[in-house]
């Protein structure tokens, strides 16, 4: 039978992680990579039997996810964040693919978000189509830092079930992630020659706001879809401030 193995990467991942790990409790192997996380994060981990990595680096979320993956000796790989759980549709799926004579290389799985107590259905955020499972070798993750991608060949079918995402618990998480994912984003701008400029700054803010406001529905969202709006708008603002910092430092 082909045996698949499950890489996480964690860091202070302490608030969803034993939800994530008792829906993937019946994989043969999970492998846990933390880069020094200092609450309960580790000890859930140990709890649940997994396979504990660390490292004391941080080279990105493209890098950190292949170390994760190459930690496996698995046929199949399922890549999850921690704040992740697969709904039991979903996880029949997943070994209905694996085991099948006619499975293909990698996977999508649809994925659900949860936005400070409210599932998201529109705003850009659903559906959310995210390849995850593949066969050992049929795929990696890009090098980037922040907004990483699973590089593979071929079409990547669609599998039955929701992945549920408990991507921000409160505001809090927010607006760390706006700090957090602004800075590397525009380390990651720089690194590519990217320049900015206040007025482009101003522009990136307004356009997110009205693209996941308006075009994407987000107002269908009710209270959350418009705060949701205003947070990927405050994202953009910051992440061109800071690339334009960056670049005069």
């Amino acid at each position: 039978m082909p045996r698949i193995g499950v890489a996480i990467i964690t860091k202070n991942a302490a608030a969803h992680l034993d939800e994530c790990l008792k829906s993937v409790a019946w994989a043969q192997q999970i492998i846990v990579l933390d880069s020094g996380s200092t609450d309960a994060t580790l000890e859930i981990a140990a709890r649940h039997g997994v396979e504990i990595h660390q490292t004391s680096d941080w080279p990105g979320f493209g890098i950190q996810k292949n170390r994760a993956i190459a930690l496996l000796n698995t046929d199949w790989v399922l890549a999850l964040d921690a704040d992740e759980v697969l709904s039991e549709t979903l996880i029949n799926s997943v070994q209905s693919a694996i085991n099948s004579e006619a499975a293909a290389p990698v996977y999508r799985l649809s994925r659900l978000s949860n936005y400070c107590g409210r599932w998201i259905k529109h705003a850009g955020w659903y559906p959310d189509h995210l390849p995850r499972l593949f066969q050992r070798g049929a795929a990696q993750y890009s090098d980037d830092l922040v907004h990483e991608r699973l590089i593979y060949q071929g079409d990547a079918p669609l599998l039955a079930g929701e992945l549920l995402h408990f991507s921000f618990d409160n505001l809090d998480d927010v607006l760390d992630k706006i700090n957090r994912y602004s800075k590397a984003g525009a380390q990651q701008r720089q690194s590519r020659g990217e320049s900015s400029h206040l007025g482009k700054a101003i522009y990136k803010g307004l356009w997110t706001f009205l693209r996941t406001y308006f075009l994407q529905r987000g107002f269908l969202d009710g209270r959350e879809g418009f705060i949701l709006a205003v947070s990927n708008a405050e994202g953009a603002y910051y992440r061109q401030l800071k690339l334009m910092y960056l670049n005069e430092n």
